[in-house]
């Protein structure tokens, strides 16, 4: 049994899983492309009794699905991350709050967010420390 991994929010964590949130839809678009793998092993006919490879710590191609393999617990690390935020985002109610949660997602930074809506971007941290204890409790 694997023993699954709970993630404790903290108004700093659910900070960092905001700000990280358009880096990681990306890596997992691009680590989920990079998995396919088209090699299968034969079930049956006279290809299943032949003696199948042990190891195999010399071959290239077996090294690099090892390693892109490795991607899949990245990839639930970062799915589980992108839940949560997910999961509270309809928390926040006010209109202006969650257009700037919109734009937090989207990866913009504080600054491109008050020029975009008229704001300075300190208060574009203060609201932000808002959303953050709003989606919290």
């Amino acid at each position: 049994m694997l023993k699954e991994r709970t993630l404790t929010i903290t108004p700093d964590t659910l900070d960092s899983m905001i700000t990280d949130y358009h880096w990681m839809v990306n890596a997992i678009k691009e680590m989920r492309a990079e998995m396919v793998i088209g090699a299968k092993t034969a079930q049956y006919g006279i290809e299943a009794t032949l003696p199948k490879a042990a190891g195999g710590v010399g071959d290239p191609i077996m090294q690099e699905a090892i390693r892109r393999s490795k991607n899949i617990k990245r990839i639930a690390e970062y799915e589980k991350k992108l839940l949560e935020v997910q999961q509270r985002v309809d928390k926040v109610v006010n209109s202006r709050d969650a257009e700037i949660l919109f734009w937090l997602l989207e990866g913009k930074s504080m600054r491109w967010i008050g020029r975009h809506m008229n704001l300075s971007h300190t208060n574009i941290q203060l609201i932000r420390k808002n959303i953050i204890s709003s989606m919290i409790g």
